[in-house]
């Protein structure tokens, strides 16, 4: 409960999640974070079952943060979503999840092919839901994780 409304009281644009970050989209306001590195973030359990890969592996954001994926590993990734409420046991991802695509989190979304030092496109957090979202390349490491929009 003081969890919530500490979140409540930080600003729309900044991530409630400890550990998140936020930097300058250059506009105005700032992007949430999310760490894409399967060598140092190790698995845990997230509300749709394993993950790893993502830190933090659950992200909390009110509605109108946008998000942002940042490749700090040295292998190529995707933040890409996955729709439903528990993560497929089988891999769920069509060759589409290697492009970029998407604005929003409820539209569904990919970031494409996250190179090593380089980050995604910018995602609004449009919409109060859990989006799944996992790697088209280490789905089954399980690289895969959850953002929850309130």
């Amino acid at each position: 409960m003081l969890r919530a409304l500490l979140c409540a009281l930080v600003v729309v644009s900044v991530g409630c999640t400890p550990g998140a970050s936020s930097v300058s989209t250059g506009g105005s306001g700032a992007a949430t974070t999310i760490d894409v590195n399967l060598t140092n973030d190790p698995g845990g359990t997230t509300p749709a079952g394993a993950g790893a890969g993502y830190k933090p592996l659950v992200t909390t954001v009110n509605v109108g943060t946008s998000i942002r994926f940042t490749n700090s590993d040295g292998f190529r990734h995707t933040a890409s979503s996955i729709p439903g409420s528990m993560f497929p046991s089988a891999y769920p991802f069509t060759s589409a999840a290697a492009n970029q695509s998407g604005t929003t989190l409820s539209g569904g979304f990919s970031s494409g092919i996250i190179e090593p030092g380089d980050s995604s496109q910018t995602l609004l957090a449009d919409k109060a839901g859990t989006y799944m979202f996992g790697c088209f390349f280490h789905y089954g490491t399980p690289m895969r994780a959850v953002i929850v929009v309130q």
